[in-house]
């Protein structure tokens, strides 16, 4: 039969299959989005509510920690109506690495005042009680613009569609940007949001949260640039989804010849074989085997989905591991529908602690790859730099903080996996 040049494209699609994960990668040139960076000084929401300082303090040594990350989070999808940035600080002392609070992260997020919530607070001004109006919770939540075709969720970069380039239209990436993340900080401000439908996040009560020393001690003054300690370079942040290749068929080996008069020759074999395979860490070389198809990633994102880990008998991965699904370098994997569908609603537990601000079950958003480090210490001298291997942020399921169009920060979960000695 004679070969048609015309499938040579549908055979080279088949190779290659794509993922639910977005993953970023570090640009000097300008991306479209001109809020997401690696390294450089974080901007806020509202550049005349910046957080409290305290935030921003290594839990170990109570100095100021570097920007990691600061990511545009906005999820219409999700939470029609919030603005929302993630930022990731590292602590960069030597004698504070390894240990528990060198890393935090901060959400910042501002929900809009809906137009039943303004109706409330004139009246309320005014002494007479609040119209009652019936609310349709479905069309609420949901009734926004749906996820692109070839994915379960929003495009945590954007808030429009269409866009052949998911990281074009990201939430690293809702406005044309020209400038770098550094000339753009003073530039920086966000107008306030008006006449948005009501949100997810405004229906929970939290009048019963508990009490979070983090987001309730008196704030204390974010401090000047100078009284900061010099930053990672900047670097702008672009990104695709997940492309994987489709492992080919592994060949059936030809016939070998045993000597079948040596008793000892198929017990060796065994026993080699088994030697080999305890010697491996099948976690590890997941991570590494799954990164290594788009190497120069820096960071993994998929909101309510699962992360990718180091390994699973440190103290993250035996949290983490429980829950996971069972995948394969190659992206497919085989998970409990019901865990499945729970973690969609953002209900079931991951492994990840409760939000500490208002009870509400967290869910995996992001994590950092081992190339951050790579970027973030190109100017770096010596081998004396950070030694984590996965750094993993999760979140406040309903996106608590910030209500009736207060700017919020709400401390979040960081799961740190530290490099292991004599991994790669």
């Amino acid at each position: 039969m004679a070969t048609h040049d015309s499938d040579s494209s549908d055979e080279e699609s088949e190779q290659y299959t794509t993922t639910d994960v977005l993953l970023g990668y570090a640009s000097k040139e300008p991306t479209s989005d001109r809020i997401s960076q690696l390294g450089g000084r974080p901007t806020w929401l509202h550049s005349s509510h910046p957080p409290s300082s305290a935030l921003a303090r290594c839990k170990v040594c109570n100095d100021y920690m570097l920007l990691l990350l600061q990511l545009h989070g906005d999820l219409p999808e999700y939470f029609p109506g919030h603005e929302r940035r993630l930022y990731v600080f590292g602590c960069k002392r030597r004698t504070c690495r390894r240990r528990e609070g060198s890393m935090r992260a901060i959400r910042n997020v501002r929900a809009a005042v809906s137009k039943d919530k303004k109706a409330q607070r004139s009246a309320t001004a005014i002494g007479k009680p609040p119209a009652t109006t019936e609310q349709n919770l479905g069309n609420s939540i949901f009734g926004v613009t749906s996820a692109p075709v070839n994915s379960r969720n929003a495009n945590p970069f954007s808030s429009s569609t269409g866009s052949s380039n998911p990281f074009s239209s990201s939430p690293f990436s809702n406005h044309n940007n020209t400038t770098s993340p550094d000339s753009a900080i003073s530039k920086q401000s966000v107008d306030d949001t008006s006449d948005l439908r009501s949100t997810f996040a405004s229906k929970v009560s939290l009048s019963s949260s508990p009490y979070n020393p983090s987001t309730h001690s008196p704030p204390e003054h974010w401090p000047a640039d100078t009284s900061l300690p010099v930053p990672y370079p900047s670097y702008h942040l672009d990104a695709d989804y997940e492309t994987l290749d489709i492992p080919s068929q592994v060949p059936v080996p030809g016939t070998t010849m045993m000597d079948l008069d040596d008793p000892g020759a198929a017990s060796s074999a065994k026993e080699d074989a088994d030697t080999f395979e305890s010697t491996i860490d099948k976690t590890f070389q997941r991570f590494a085997d799954r990164l290594a198809q788009n190497p120069l990633q820096v960071l993994r994102y998929e909101f309510r989905g699962f992360p990718l880990l180091y390994s699973k008998t440190d103290n993250v991965g035996k949290l983490l591991a429980p829950y996971q699904p069972h995948s394969t370098s190659h992206g497919s994997s085989e998970s409990n529908s019901k865990l499945s569908m729970a973690r969609r609603d953002g209900s079931a537990s991951i492994g990840i602690p409760p939000c500490e601000n208002c009870g509400a079950g967290r869910v995996f958003e992001l994590q950092l790859t081992p190339q951050a480090i790579t970027e973030l210490e190109v100017k770096e001298e010596g081998l004396e730099g950070m030694e984590w291997g996965n750094v993993v942020v999760g979140v406040c399921g309903v996106d608590c903080g910030g209500e009736s169009g207060d700017v919020g920060y709400v401390e979040e979960w960081v799961g740190v996996q530290w490099e292991e000695r004599g991994k790669p």
